[in-house]
Formats: C-alpha cells, structure tokens, sequence
C-alpha cells in the first residue's frame, strides 16, 4: 500500500498575482539591475489539500535502535517493537514529549534528524511518519492520513526552518546567502502549510539577518528586499524589517525598488492594519515611504496617485481602515515636524499664552494694580473703575481674550452698582479680543518643512473625497495638532483649505464638526474666527462657517446665545464692514431677544445702521418689533466698545451710523485704531472715558483731544506710541482723574510737570517708563 499517495486531491489555489502599482503608471527602465527588477512573480499552483502547521499534538511512538543495514528487514517484521502514547510538542529546534519517559526521554533535536518520510512497504503499519535519526529510526503513528501527512509537513517545515536559522545567522559570502534567502522564499510559498508563521518566519530570519549586518551595500539592500518581495504580498513585514525599509526609503528615494515592491505592501498596511499603536513601526515605514514618493520628480503628483489607488474608482471607498490609518500617519508626521519644540515645551509658551500675544522675549507687561498719588478713598467715578481702574487679569475662552473686571468687594461697593441691573457680561467681555500675536516664531529646518507640506497635502486631498470627509470630520474635529503646530502659520494656513471644506459641505455631520467636542474647548470653529489663533483673513471664514451652521442648526437660539457670548465683537466687526450673514445674525439677537443689556443692544443697532444691507434689514425688524425703534430714539448708548482689529473706517462709518450724544464710555482697545479716528472722537461731547490700550494712536491725536476733550475723566494710553511730546498737551485737561501711560515714551520730567498741572489725578500707572 503505497501511503505517500493518501492525501486527498484538490483544486489548484492559485496565489494572486501582484496588481498594478500606483495605477500601472510607472514604467520601469530599460536595462534595469536584478536589484530594482520589479516584483512580477509568475502564478504558483499548489496542488493537494493544506494542513495547519502542528505545534503539539497527540500520536503513537515507537523507536527502533539498528544497525542501517538491517533497517528494511526490521520494517518488514510482523514482530515490531511496543507502542507509547505521547503528547509532542514540535518546539522551535527539537520535538519533545510532555512525559520525557520511555523512548521519548530525551527530545529529538531536529538538527538530529537526517530524514523524514511516510513508510510505504507492504507491511508497513497504517499512517506512519520514519524518522532517521543517528543509530536508530523513530517511528511515529497517526489516527489517520490526514493527521499523518499534517505532521510530516509540520515537521519538515519545522527542520527546514531550522536549518534556515543557523545557517543564515553567520553568513560568510552574500552570494550564497541570496540564494539560501530565495530558496527560503520559494519553499514559504510552495509549502502545503496554510499559516501565518509560514510567511512570517522566513521574514523574521531576514530581519534578524538585516539587523545583525549592517554594513551591506545599496545594491545586496536592493536584492534582499526583491528575493522576499512575493512574502510581503500578503503579510506586514516584522518591525526590524520596517526600519531596514525605512532606511532604504530615506536613503534610495527614488529606487525602484521603492515604487514596484514597496507599494503593495503598504497598500496593504493600510488596507489591513487595525491599530497602528500595536506596531508603530508599521506606521513610520508607511511616512517614510510616503516622503519617499513626493521625492520623486513628478513629487505631490505621484502622491495624489496614491491616495486615489488607495480609495479606488468608485465613489465609495471599499476599505474601512484606509482613511482612519491615513489620517494617523499624517497626524504622526506633523507631530515629527514639530519635535524639536514638544521636546522644549517646557520653555515655549502655552496657548494661553500664545493666544495673550507672548514672544520670545515676551514683551507684553503684567496688569498690575495702579499707582496712587493721593491716596483718597473717592478715587474715581464708578464707570471710570469699570472701564480702566481695576483690570484684574487675562483669561482665555472660546480662544479669545477677554478682558476680567475684578469682581465687588465690601471695600468698593461701587463696582456692584456700576455693572447695571442686566445679568449679561460686561460690553468689553464680549467685544475685546487681544490681536497682539497669534502666532509664534516658529522655524522649521528644509526636512521638517518638506514633510509638513507632505502631510497637509494629503489631508487637503482627503478632505476632497465626499465619502471619506464626514469621518475626517469627526476625527479632526478634536484638533488632534500640538499647539506649536496651532501656533504655526504656515500650518494653519494650508489647513484652512479642510476647514473650508468641512464648512461648505451641507451635511450637518460634517459641518458641525467645525464645533468644539466639549463646552470649554476650542473647535475649529474658534481657531478660525477673527481673534482666533489660526485666523488670517480677517474673518471671512468664520461668516461662512456661521452662515452654514445657522442654516442647519435645530438650536438656533442655543447657537446665538454662544455666539452673543463669545464671539459677539467679531460679529459686530464683520456687520459693520458689510458682510450679509453677520447682519443676519445681529438681527436675530434683536429679535430673539438674546442681548438684556441696553447699551449692547444700542451698540448693535448703530452698527447695524452703518451699512445699507444692514439698514434695510433693521428696518424691517422695527416693522415686526415697533420696541426696537423707540429704543434707538432714546439716545444711543452711554457705552461703546469697538471690536478688536476695527480700523479707522470701521470706527467712522460706526458714529456716523446714529445719534451718540449719550456716549460716555468708548473702548478701542486692541483695535487698529491710529491718531486719523481723533477727528471723530473729539464729536462725542458727553465722552468722560477713553481707552485706546495698545493701538496705535500718536501724538497727533492726543494734541486734537487734549484741544476738544476738557471733560475726560479716565484716560487709558498704555502700550500707545505716544511720547513727551503729546502727553504735555494732556496738562490742559484739568478733569483728568486716571491716567494709564503704561509702557509709553514718558520721561521723569514730563511725568513730574503733569502731577503739578493736573490737580484731580488721583490714579495714574507710569510703570514700564523712564518714570517709573
């Protein structure tokens, strides 16, 4: 009976050949080395049934000692030897038995084995494996030919394996090491074994290989990787192996190599892998070879090629993993690109700090307390310790700065009477936002800088794709960046064209992504409103993200409430330069009744009054809400607050838009204001209070007020341009009683002449000046 024939017959499984890389469109040159031939390997045909690869089981022991010559009339006896029952375990260089009695005392190193066969003689015993061993020959029995023929491959395999090991593991001659390398190869890819391991140990010998030579030239790199090519087809290569295909695509971008053999497998990488945190290594080979495409001469093109091989012709991507992995490899590299700052972090300033317009060296000085010069308990009026007294500090929400009126305290019950009877946010909480420095100086070296227009590219191409942009949406929509890349205006002036792209598309699960995740935390919806870290165009992307979250929003008033709250001044600021939606907007607030707060409201309307679209839509809310007109006929308001990077235009179309004779408090602060806007200030004949912090408002100007302006009370030129030269003309503003020349051009002497002439100054701040 002829039991080598037993096992059962099939049809060929035939192995898929290697599809076209990056859409066929690179053609390889003529006359190229075996060591940059693209992988083309010709269709295998394993015939027969596939077994998995045995690690231990249960079989039928028996071990015959003789002499060779004897061997074939000992296997003829009808008399053989006992039988033992073991449990074997096939480990990775001996067999060994679980009971180490009886013949199987000692394992059988596999080095020890000199062949394996299936006995085939007439009197042979059913389903039996030989094996031959120095001065003897064991036996081992089966339940039935499939089992049989499952150890015979197993332990072949688990012999070859072995002998694999040790002969790779001190190579001499490179030649005869490629060549043990492809029979690996070929016998992984002929064997009837249908296991992970079986592609996956010929790899691991040749990433140990690799790791231990370091020393080999590009051309043996080049033909290793293509002899084990037809392995990596349906297997992620071992982490030692991706940083040898790291080094390649760092050091031989534009081999060959790169484009016909690493191709397929990192489609497959991002076809197929689950986690990349589980095999990080797997993500930086998929950066590298990324980098490596864009240095091809075509660069982005290839690139693009890429990612459209990778989401295929349909419009619907078949692969689940592909843009989740994607969009981790990108967020990966942009993380690298910035390295050199997290590594420092705790010497670069925070967001916080970033967003208070901290440099390096910061030159923005602390808030502190104002000097007294006569220490009077009757220091000033209540709306002037409002507006200028006593700025507390500088606090960040919704990513702009507000500034924080220190709260009342038995000591000055005035401050309680002074915030009015509404319980909204004082004016210049809602309007105020500090444009000092949005961005910090961020340099990046040639690499970093070609690998974050690498990696933004591709989020820019993704967000392309209508099928994949609602799920990157929802993954961006944490703001998964370091705040250095935030900080970093070249970044987010490449990101901005997602962002836009989340903004207009229609589905609500893509645009109202552009909100934070949770309340207290900026979304991309914050980052890129006027005063927001990554805005740089004044605004005009924060109107069409308003405009197409208004119109899909079920929470309408939910979402102008947040708005009248945290982004009321770049509001008013776009209403005021004309932009429709922002008009809409302040219109809304009217009608749904969200602003309490009078002067607010009055404010709103001027500015709603300043532009013609804006005129004509208030007209015909006053139509519907007659409450509103008799409101603008009281006056106007007796508090103004001009939102922050308003320029001189801004602040004439506003007090030429209503009637202002009650205005008595006016905040440009953080505006863009210059000395031009003092021909309109000195028209507000009621005006007691003035707060021009850090705009650029000169000696001209302070000469024009000082003419006009006798009943200024409270007066706030810190961080200005002014200098000696119009803070004299201030002496003839007798009613003067606050003064805050903070970080100005003052001299001792100036400061010293205007004590004398000014006699109701009871609180001045000269700190950060030659006075000091």
């Amino acid at each position: 009976m002829d039991l080598t024939s037993s096992s059962g017959g099939g049809d060929p499984r035939q192995i898929e050949e290697t599809k076209p890389l990056l859409g066929g469109d690179v053609p390889a040159p003529e006359g190229t080395k075996m060591g940059a031939v693209p992988c083309r390997r010709a269709l295998l045909l394993c015939n027969g049934m596939r077994y998995k690869l045995l690690q231990e089981g249960d079989i039928q022991v028996c071990v015959i000692r003789h002499p060779r010559t004897f061997l074939s009339k000992i296997l003829t006896s009808k008399f053989l030897r006992r039988w033992e029952p073991h449990h074997l375990t096939l480990a990775d260089s001996s067999l060994a038995s679980a009971t180490p009695t009886g013949y199987m005392e000692n394992s059988v190193s596999y080095s020890a084995i000199e062949d394996v066969q299936l006995l085939s003689w007439e009197n042979a015993p059913k389903y039996c494996l030989q094996l031959t061993i120095p001065g003897g020959t064991v036996l081992l029995q089966a339940a039935n030919s499939y089992l049989r023929d499952q150890w015979f491959h197993s332990l072949q395999w688990k012999k070859k394996i072995y002998k694999y090991k040790k002969v790779l593991s001190n190579p001499s001659r490179w030649e005869v090491v490629l060549k043990e390398i492809r029979t690996l190869v070929d016998m992984a890819l002929t064997s009837p074994l249908q296991d992970d391991s079986i592609n996956q140990a010929p790899l691991e010998i040749v990433s140990k290989l690799l790791s231990e030579n370091t020393n080999l030239t590009t051309q043996e790199h080049e033909n290793i990787i293509v002899a084990i090519a037809p392995l990596l087809e349906n297997n992620h290569p071992p982490p030692d192996l991706c940083e040898f295909f790291c080094k390649h695509c760092r050091e031989r971008p534009r081999s060959m190599v790169v484009i016909e053999v690493f191709t397929p497998v990192v489609q497959r990488i991002l076809k197929h892998n689950m986690d990349f945190g589980k095999c990080p290594r797997l993500r930086l080979f998929t950066q590298e070879y990324i980098l490596a495409l864009n240095e091809l001469n075509a660069g982005m093109e290839v690139v693009k090629k890429f990612i459209q091989s990778m989401h295929g012709p349909t419009g619907h991507c078949p692969h689940p993993r592909v843009l989740p992995n994607l969009v981790a490899v990108c967020l990966a590299a942009i993380y690298s690109c910035y390295e050199e700052f997290i590594n420092s972090r705790d010497n670069s300033p925070s967001l916080k700090e970033i967003r208070n317009g901290c440099q390096q060296p910061c030159d923005r000085k602390p808030t502190l307390p104002l000097r007294l010069l006569h220490p009077s308990p009757d220091l000033v009026s209540q709306e002037a310790t409002l507006s200028e007294a006593r700025l507390k500090s500088v606090v960040v929400a919704s990513s702009e700065i507000h500034v924080e009126v220190e709260p009342a305290s038995t000591a000055k019950p005035a401050l309680t009477a002074s915030a009015g009877d509404d319980n909204e946010p004082n004016l210049i909480d809602c309007l105020m936002v500090s444009p000092a420095c949005s961005t910090m100086s961020i340099e990046l070296g040639p690499q970093a800088d070609r690998t974050l227009g690498c990696y933004v590219e591709i989020l820019k191409l993704l967000s392309d794709y209508d099928d994949w942009r609602p799920s990157l949406a929802s993954l961006l929509q944490p703001i998964p960046f370091p705040k250095e890349a935030l900080a970093h205006e070249k970044f987010t002036k490449e990101l901005k064209y997602v962002i836009q792209r989340f903004a207009e598309d229609p589905r609500q699960e893509v645009h109202s992504c552009l909100l934070s995740v949770r309340a207290g935390k900026d979304g991309w919806f914050q980052l890129y409103s006027p005063g927001g870290v990554a805005c740089d165009d004044d605004g005009e992307l924060f109107a069409s993200m308003v405009h197409i979250l208004m119109g899909s929003c079920y929470k309408t008033k939910k979402f102008l409430l947040s708005l009248a709250e945290n982004k009321l001044g770049p509001c008013m600021l776009l209403a005021l330069r004309g932009n429709q939606t922002m008009v809409e907007i302040l219109c809304l607030m009217l009608e749904y009744n969200i602003i309490d707060n009078n002067d607010t409201q009055l404010q709103i309307i001027s500015t709603l009054e300043s532009t013609g679209v804006g005129k004509r839509m208030y007209e015909q809310l006053c139509d519907r809400q007659r409450e509103l007109k008799e409101l603008q006929r009281k006056g106007g308001p007796t508090r103004l607050t001009l939102p922050s990077k308003s320029t001189d235009a801004d602040l004439a179309r506003l007090l030429s838009s209503g009637s202002f004779g009650n205005l008595e408090n006016l905040s440009l602060a953080f505006t863009n204001v210059t000395s031009a806007c003092a021909e309109h200030l000195i028209k507000l004949p009621s005006l007691k209070q003035l707060n021009l912090w850090s705009t650029q408002f000169g000696d001209a100007g302070l000469r024009l007020l000082s003419e006009h302006l006798t009943m200024l009370q409270v007066l706030n030129l810190c961080e200005t341009p002014v200098t000696d030269a119009g803070l004299l003309a201030l002496s003839s503003m007798k009613s003067l009683c606050s003064l805050n020349m903070n970080s100005t051009k003052l001299s001792a002497d100036t400061y010293e002449d205007l004590k004398a002439k000014l006699p109701n100054l009871k609180e001045v701040d000269v700190r950060y000046t030659e006075a000091w």
